[in-house]
């Protein structure tokens, strides 16, 4: 089975890039993050052509999120994060597949920091950690992926000296994503290449992408029966040179049926 997760940047104005990496790698489970589109505007008829089955939670030209199955159902659990009724983005959504557990997320930029976007970050976080602690006691099988807005380390981000005080690398921003590593969530890509260099966003700006000078924000953190089934995972970087595209490439990875 072969799970994936992409921040599209834009579900229709990149629709043909989305379409095209999908009936090229044909994923099982896909995750989609920054739709920016309402909910009556994500394009269901064109997805459903590849034999995807979907539910999403828009928004009008922010955020949103998406989650698809391949010849599978697909039941809908929660479209809110836990935790503060108040909170209307659209940046959480929650399914069961076959018995699994997916958590799509979107997690807030939160620069510039300090600021009251950096306090909105941490408090996601905060709720996050909740609600994952939950999901960890239920034993139950549970992937929560997407687009985290962290460099959990150094190896995670191009020349680091220059994010120091960005707000996906300050220290309050990594410590809340290692405390919620702390749970017994394992990391998928950073399992299988401890020591690599990867990175799943270049900015658009000054060459990122022609320069290799990344960030590695999109995460896999898996509950622990999931893990044991890991077999592979990467980064489908060259998505990210085609035409109109994302500034982020599609993650994946691979677990044992």
């Amino acid at each position: 089975m072969r799970i994936a997760t992409y921040n599209v940047n834009g579900v229709n104005g990149r629709l043909p890039v989305l379409l095209r990496w999908l009936q090229e790698t044909t994923p099982d489970i896909v995750c989609l993050q920054e739709l920016k589109a309402p909910q009556e505007k994500f394009p269901e008829q064109a997805i459903a052509e590849l034999g995807y089955n979907a539910l999403w939670h828009g928004q009008k030209s922010w955020n949103g999120v998406a989650i698809l199955t391949k010849d599978a159902d697909i039941t809908e659990i929660r479209k809110v994060l836990p935790g503060d009724t108040e909170d209307t983005h659209s940046r959480y959504i929650e399914a069961e597949v076959n018995g699994l557990i997916i958590g799509c997320l979107y997690l807030p930029n939160g620069n510039p920091a300090p600021g009251p976007k950096f306090d909105y970050k941490l408090k996601w976080f905060e709720r996050l950690q909740v609600h994952a602690a939950e999901l960890m006691e239920s034993k139950k099988p549970v992937i929560l992926t997407g687009d985290y807005n962290v460099m959990p380390t150094e190896l995670d981000v191009y020349k680091p000296e220059k994010w120091v005080n960005d707000a996906l690398f300050r220290p309050e921003t990594r410590d809340a994503f290692q405390k919620l590593m702390s749970q017994g969530w394992t990391d998928a890509i950073r399992t299988l290449y401890p020591d690599e260099k990867i990175y799943t966003f270049w900015d658009y700006f000054r060459n990122a992408y022609g320069r290799d000078a990344g960030l590695r924000i999109d995460h896999f953190l898996l509950s622990p029966k999931v893990a044991k089934k890991l077999t592979a995972a990467g980064v489908d970087k060259h998505v990210r040179g085609w035409e109109k595209t994302s500034d982020h490439a599609p993650v994946w990875i691979e677990l044992k049926d």
